[in-house]
């Protein structure tokens, strides 16, 4: 269990499955992956701390700067109670790279056939980019259901998976890009929408002062929204 620094009621968290983990175990974790840049391995720790305080430990930290794999190293090693993982995979190099650093899954921003196999061969994780039903095809015919719709509200938002319910029912979306906490809700509702990603978790100001109380804050009220 962890403590939310701003109530002394231990936050709950379930016990994870032994063993690798699927993309469903990532997306039905908690309703909200943050999607994590980091220009700084020094906030690495505390922020994962105060993110896992407020009920959120499927951390989603994003290959965008040359800092990204250290922090991923830092987490793996320091917070065990967190779950570490690479964002912005974009080949199999990075695949390689964040599984050295200690990921446990990995999201792309589209899907190739190289970044799935990597997964498939490191034994991570993977929620492909997809923002069109050919694409949701593609990584459907290499064994991927659970899919990351990126960029969700530019490429359709809500309407979009509505439409993409008929179609391809038995497939599983985290939308992300646009998403924040005055549209999760909506999109949460949605029968095919196992959680969404966005960066409101961890705003730049934040960070910059070292706010974990705000960050764990915004973490609980996360982990509190509804699931469809």
């Amino acid at each position: 269990m962890a403590v939310n620094p701003l109530n002394p009621s231990p936050v709950s968290l379930a016990p994870l499955p032994a063993g690798p983990l699927s993309a469903r175990d990532v997306m039905r974790d908690a309703p909200v992956i943050p999607v994590i840049v980091l220009h700084d391995p020094a906030q690495a720790v505390p922020l994962a701390r105060a993110l896992v305080a407020g009920g959120i430990r499927m951390l989603e930290v994003t290959l965008r700067t040359p800092q990204a794999l250290a922090c991923i190293e830092a987490i793996a090693r320091e917070v065990p109670e967190a779950v570490a993982g690479a964002g912005t995979v974009r080949s199999a190099a990075d695949a390689r790279a964040a599984a050295a650093a200690g990921a446990r899954f990995m999201v792309s921003p589209g899907y190739t056939q190289a970044v799935g196999r990597a997964a498939r061969d490191l034994g991570l994780a993977l929620l492909p980019g997809v923002a069109t039903g050919s694409e949701i095809m593609a990584a459907q015919d290499d064994g991927f259901a659970e899919l990351k719709f990126f960029p969700a509200l530019q490429a359709g938002g809500a309407a979009m998976l509505k439409a993409w319910q008929g179609p391809f029912g038995e497939v599983r979306f985290c939308p992300t890009g646009g998403v924040h906490a005055g549209n999760a809700a909506e999109l949460l509702a949605l029968q095919n929408v196992a959680c969404v990603g966005g960066s409101w978790l961890t705003p730049a100001d934040a960070l910059a002062s070292g706010d974990w109380a705000r960050i764990s804050r915004l973490a609980a009220e996360a982990s509190a929204l509804a699931r469809g």
